[in-house]
């Protein structure tokens, strides 16, 4: 079965944030996302708010439960106490914890889960008693142990860090070598019994070339190139290209 296919809201967010202005309108553009065929929405809410708002999450929820009531909700985050509470009382279906420093432009590095065990275990923990899956942001190199403490630890799922893929751009021999450590890694998660959901920078381009590596991957976030691809096609119409290039045309 291909891929799901989450769509990440943030770029979009952060377009409207620019202005004191309700546009672009959230709600209505992941309305548009899911009706076109994706499977879920994705948020990442930072302290600073200048992604999607904490005043976002209750209506994304509703949303899902009003209209589609088969996507999912994942929330991304590091898993800051406010974090925690944030999640909690917007019931995702997913929690995607990423090791990210407030200041962080965006996700950069997956963690190291043998440094971060004992803080990481507690949370999933509690994550998992309020109902929600939770994945854990992982390198895409991570080697066969930390893949193993992630489980350990109480992971669902590992998800894959993708940007130094998708960097290979054009160089095609580059990008193969780094799909092979994609896949390797993704072998581990499969051995210990996690499911893998891989995010950054993909693109309707390069997504074949993962989906055809890892053809156990459950799940992929898009956000920027989404948001990008909208602009030219329509969310729609970016949607339907984004399906097409999981298989699921």
């Amino acid at each position: 079965m291909p891929a799901k296919l989450s769509i990440n809201l943030n770029a979009v967010a952060m377009l409207r944030n620019r202005r004191d202005l309700p546009w672009p309108d959230l709600e209505n553009y992941a309305r548009l996302a899911l009706a076109a065929g994706g499977h879920g929405l994705t948020v990442h809410p930072r302290p600073d708010q200048r992604h999607t708002r904490n005043s976002d999450l209750p209506v994304i929820r509703a949303l899902i439960d009003d209209e589609f009531p088969d996507a999912e909700f994942n929330i991304e985050g590091y898993p800051t106490p406010e974090f925690i509470s944030l999640t909690l009382a917007n019931q995702p279906e997913q929690v995607t914890l990423v090791p990210d420093d407030p200041d962080q432009a965006t996700s950069d590095h997956g963690w190291d889960f043998e440094a971060h065990a004992q803080t990481l275990a507690p949370v999933i923990a509690e994550l998992k008693q309020g109902g929600c899956r939770v994945a854990l942001f992982c390198d895409p190199d991570a080697d066969r142990e930390s893949v193993r403490i992630a489980a350990e630890i109480g992971a669902d799922r590992i998800e894959l860090y993708t940007e130094p893929y998708a960097a290979c751009l054009d160089n095609r021999a580059a990008a193969l070598s780094q799909a092979r450590i994609l896949a390797r890694t993704a072998g581990y998660a499969k051995e210990f019994g996690l499911m893998v959901n891989a995010g950054h920078d993909l693109t309707v381009a390069n997504l074949p070339l993962v989906a055809e590596a890892i053809p156990y991957l459950a799940e992929v976030s898009i956000g920027h190139a989404m948001t990008a691809a909208a602009l030219e096609f329509g969310i729609q119409g970016a949607v339907r290209r984004f399906l097409e290039a999981l298989g699921r045309g």
